[in-house]
């Protein structure tokens, strides 16, 4: 693990809460050579996936009741997870869970913004958050995917401290979120484009080195394609599902 913690507002790590624990390694550990460990036992049945040793990524099991969406979940970094918990209620959020401990790796909470986009706060402990990045199957950006990107970006703003950098396009209408000067995040106002069964909600781009190859793979371990490979301004892009429906994308990183 690198010994830095997160820059507050840095995404810092990225958790999926499934049905299935063991058939979901199965499949992330086929598409992207991952290995895993038991996690916290706060969070239920829980494992972190590994990369040559460091954390990439978390998956917990979901109780057997819960009927919640299974998504890729982003956690932001924080100093102070209860103050922000408050400010997300004080800007319009809400906050599902938490803050609570998770042992001595960190404190956490969960909550969505105005527009119900489901996001995490990490205060690190002995857990730092993602460890390496930079390489295939580690997660390249995350981007927000909402209805339109003015109020939702002011949220953020005012919670995580971001400064913001619009795209300048008559029919994009993009914002990246910066702290410290650097690049850390996306909002994508899509308008109706939004799938009606999810709403706004965060996306995670995890790196691979060939996308048409991931494609393949992906799609033999059960997975689905959902936008198929397209060259972007920052590489070759798919959108893609896991088989409970996980929906992320991958994407080729020009070298």
């Amino acid at each position: 693990m690198t010994g830095e913690t997160h820059t507050p507002g840095t995404p810092c790590w990225v958790s999926l809460m499934v049905h299935g624990l063991t058939t979901t390694q199965d499949f992330y550990g086929e598409l992207f050579g991952w290995e895993f460990q038991p996690g916290p036992k706060q969070l239920g049945p829980y494992v972190r996936a590994l990369l040559d040793g460091e954390e990439v990524a978390g998956i917990g099991q979901l109780p057997p009741d819960r009927h919640l969406p299974v998504a890729w979940t982003p956690y932001l970094a924080s100093d102070d997870v209860d103050l922000t918990a408050e400010t997300v209620r004080l800007c319009g959020g809400t906050v599902g869970v938490g803050p609570l401990d998770a042992e001595d790796a960190g404190r956490l909470a969960i909550g969505s913004d105005p527009s119900g986009a489901v996001f995490g706060i990490w205060q690190a402990g002995a857990h730092r958050g993602t460890g390496i990045s930079g390489v295939p199957g580690t997660p390249a950006w995350h981007e927000l995917l909402t209805f339109e990107t003015a109020s939702v970006t002011k949220f953020y703003e005012t919670v995580f401290g971001y400064d913001e950098e619009p795209v300048v396009s008559a029919d994009l209408d993009y914002v990246t979120l910066h702290v410290a000067g650097h690049p850390v995040a996306g909002v994508h106002g899509v308008g109706n484009c939004l799938p009606r069964d999810r709403g706004p909600h965060w996306m995670t781009y995890f790196e691979v080195a060939d996308t048409d190859e991931t494609l393949s793979r992906l799609t033999g371990l059960g997975g689905h394609i959902l936008k198929p490979a397209h060259e972007s301004p920052h590489g070759r892009v798919a959108t893609v599902a896991d088989p409970e429906g996980a929906r992320f994308s991958v994407v080729q990183v020009p070298r």
